[in-house]
């Protein structure tokens, strides 16, 4: 039997292949720093959105898996380029034209425009960091502008000053020529308007550290490239970064892709070893346009837990980061099940699947028992039928149809009892759409209702299916209490009135009891609303009492 760290080093599950990697970097020797440092990178010009957190969350994922397969120590660090300057106002937050007149200055230099941080960069790194403390993240938070004000930056800003024209022959490449005129990838910060100032450097003095330039009034000013009178242009940013931290990984979004030799080289001229890299792919709305900070379409981090579980959140990041995905409303009922199908599967698994389960990973490799006796597709469909207001109204039907199931005793059950009714509400209720039945499918519903009422008109139409396929397979026991036997019946009958592609038969159902074109294992529903609740719920489709609302 294969050992947890051997299983490890041979698992095909993408953070421990990223892990190997970045393990290779000290095949001769360990870390001089002592640690191996995994980092994130934030820019906080508008609220945090999922994105962010999805790359926090899956460096998480990497750093847990090389933990694994190595005893180095690690470390993993969110830093926030919170310098930077305000270049447009975010449409989606408040007080625009007081933050207009802040254009161009340092986000920490903005006022807070919802009035409850020093800055605005602040809050934005406060709502980042209260995000990611409800998940219980191990990281350190690093601030740019404490870095480049405390000093800690002064000894790689110095060098940039030494290497300047090394920096520029690889920046001024990759730029357009009307750009090149203008560029430099030194910004200083304007003494008296405190703005970030796009200007092409006069002189640079290696020597002194200092950079002469005109301002946009035409006035020359001196400044020191130390303590927080510069900063870097983002992509020099990026290189400099990774030098003065000794950065061994970070990941990023394929947009940044193009500019990772950029970043490589810079970081390499700057004295430091370029880190390992990962690019996924971006999370795209529902027009499938990239997800944006400042445009704020996608959903935001409290929108999803608004809806649906941490962990489903940390699902949907696990899946395919290669992959771009859509990352809309409709995605969240089908996470929180494919999570607890993956949770339910996982003790039976042996030690190599459970590595490529995405539950070990979200989790440390210690991921808790599923308590969903009820999935939240089913629930979603209880609310509706039900009219629950709240998440009480559900229990009634899941303490019938799972005794021993309580809120104290099974709590994910109880907190999607809620999501579901909020996501019901707000999402399933004003799109639904119900239709009268056809003849034919009025038949059909007829004869289940019948069947509900009697055992032995259930038996009867289990009994003709069988007949009408050659089967001589033992009728089961009837029992209305049993998922299994309730969705044979549906589908017997469903055969037994014609319904050659028995997807028809289970739209038919859903479009005329549910509103929507899709639905749940239809069997289960039954047991979980109950039977007489279930043929009531018909009676009324049948008598047009849903369609007329």
């Amino acid at each position: 039997m294969s050992t947890l760290r051997d299983a490890a080093m041979n698992s095909k599950a993408w953070p421990f292949e990223e892990a190997r990697r970045v393990l290779k970097r000290y095949e001769k020797k360990a870390p001089e720093k002592g640690y191996v440092l995994f980092e994130t990178g934030y820019g906080p010009s508008g609220l945090p959105h999922i994105g962010t957190f999805g790359e926090v969350a899956r460096t998480t994922m990497i750093k847990k898996a090389f933990e694994v397969i190595s005893d180095i120590p690690t470390k993993l660090i969110c830093f926030s380029d919170d310098l930077d300057g305000m270049r447009k106002v975010p449409t989606n937050v408040p007080n625009q034209d007081m933050l207009r007149e802040h254009e161009q200055k340092p986000l920490t230099s903005v006022p807070d425009p919802f009035e409850e941080f020093d800055s605005f960069g602040d809050h934005n790194n406060a709502m980042l960091r209260r995000f990611l403390d409800t998940f219980g993240f191990e990281y350190e938070f690093y601030s740019a502008t404490d870095f480049y004000k405390s000093g800690r930056f002064d000894a790689v800003l110095r060098r940039a000053a030494e290497k300047y024209d090394e920096i520029m022959a690889v920046m001024l490449k990759s730029l357009r020529e009307e750009r090149q005129q203008s560029y430099s990838c030194f910004l200083p910060i304007h003494p008296e308007t405190g703005r970030v100032l796009y200007v092409p450097m006069k002189e640079v003095n290696a020597k002194e550290g200092t950079i002469t330039f005109d301002d946009e009034d035409g006035r020359e000013w001196t400044l020191p490239v130390t303590g927080g009178n510069v900063k870097l242009q983002w992509k020099p940013d990026f290189g400099a970064r990774w030098a003065a931290l000794d950065v061994d990984f970070e990941m990023y979004g394929k947009d940044h892709s193009t500019n990772t030799p950029i970043y490589d080289r810079i970081c390499e001229i700057l004295g430091g070893k370029k880190p390992e890299h990962f690019t996924y792919e971006l999370f795209l709305d529902a027009n499938g346009e990239k997800i944006s900070k400042s445009k704020g379409n996608g959903l935001s981090i409290d929108e999803w837990l608004t809806y649906a579980s941490s962990e489903s959140l940390g699902y949907f990041m696990f899946l395919k980061p290669k992959t771009a995905k859509r990352l809309w409303w409709d995605v969240i009922p089908k996470m929180m099940d494919e999570y607890h199908q993956q949770l339910r599967a996982y003790p039976t698994q042996s030690l190599e699947q459970q590595l490529n389960n995405p539950v070990w990973h979200i989790h440390g490799g210690n991921p808790p028992e599923s308590k969903m006796v009820v999935p939240f597709s089913m629930l979603l469909n209880l609310a509706s039928v039900a009219g629950a207001s709240d998440k009480d109204g559900l229990w009634g039907f899941i303490k019938r149809y799972a005794p021993e199931a309580t809120p104290e005793t099974h709590p994910d059950l109880d907190q999607a009892a809620a999501f579901a009714v909020r996501y019901y509400h707000d999402f399933v209720a004003p799109e639904r759409q119900f239709r009268l039945p056809s003849d034919s499918e009025r038949a059909a519903l007829l004869d289940l209702v019948a069947a509900m009422k009697s055992p032995e008109a259930a038996l009867a139409q289990i009994a003709r299916k069988n007949a009408e396929a050659g089967s001589d397979e033992a009728l089961p026991e009837a029992d209305f209490h049993s998922d299994d036997f309730l969705q044979t019946v549906v589908f017997a009958i469903g055969k037994n009135h014609g319904f050659e592609n028995l997807r028809d038969w289970f739209k038919a159902l859903y479009e005329v009891l549910l509103g929507q074109s899709q639905g749940p294992r239809f069997g289960g529903f039954i047991a979980l609303y109950g039977v007489e609740e279930t043929v009531g719920l018909i009676e009324r489709a049948l008598n047009g009492e849903l369609v007329q609302g």
